[in-house]
């Protein structure tokens, strides 16, 4: 008899704790799925979010006004143009511009100028030859600067062998000055600006020279604006 009653009670313990087991499945199947629902619902929320934020964003850049670059025409009367070799002319312009709030131009050479090509001393160097062929033009690189919305042109240049660089014969004979206020300018250690200004006046054909100046690298913008109150 107990033979018969105990694999009968084990058999009844066995099926109660597989009822257990699958209670306590099917318990917690639900909390996973809700939890999975929740997940999914807040994913749906957040790219929702998402999705208006960069619309608005969208919207702000369509409404925003568009920004267009400055024309390269500042509406300036007065342009400073200049030859710097060495740097000393360059600074002297720049001092020129702030005191006339003038639009700056550099005249710069196709064929750069190296220690060894501004040696005075030596009668072989590219600019001993230069200075001593009147007809010499060396080339400017880009020269697409226009004249024509300006009516006071500065005319600046370093002074070598007494006279303006070739470099800017070839400049003036490029351009027009008809109807122009010309204002030559030069720098150089003792050497007065001579009749460089004059001849390169004689080169242009055209616009109203004026008697130029001569400045050392250390001049001063107040200096400058005495010079120019001065101009006639």
């Amino acid at each position: 008899m107990k033979r018969v009653i105990l694999p009968i009670i084990a058999a009844v313990c066995v099926l109660g704790l597989t009822a257990c087991g699958d209670s306590e499945k099917g318990s917690s199947s639900p909390q996973s799925s809700a939890a999975q629902t929740e997940a999914q619902q807040e994913q749906t929320t957040e790219t929702a979010q998402s999705s208006a934020e960069d619309t608005t964003a969208s919207q702000n850049e369509e409404t925003e006004p568009e920004v267009t670059e400055a024309s390269d025409s500042t509406g300036n009367d007065t342009v400073i143009v200049y030859f710097s070799a060495t740097g000393t002319t360059k600074g002297v312009a720049e001092r020129i511009a702030a005191v006339t709030d003038g639009d700056l131009y550099e005249i710069i050479p196709a064929e750069p100028y190296t220690d060894a090509d501004l040696d005075w001393n030596d009668d072989n160097s590219r600019s001993t030859k230069e200075m001593n062929d009147p007809d010499a033009r060396p080339a400017i690189a880009g020269d697409t600067v226009s004249l024509d919305s300006y009516s006071t042109v500065y005319i600046g240049y370093p002074i070598w062998w007494g006279d303006a660089p070739r470099i800017m014969s070839t400049f003036v004979e490029s351009h027009s000055f008809e109807g122009k206020t010309v204002v030559p300018f030069c720098t150089s250690g003792s050497s007065s600006i001579g009749s460089s200004g004059s001849n390169l006046a004689a080169q242009a054909g055209s616009g109203n020279w004026l008697d130029g100046e001569r400045f050392s690298g250390s001049v001063t913008e107040d200096e400058i604006q005495s010079w120019i109150d001065g101009l006639s």
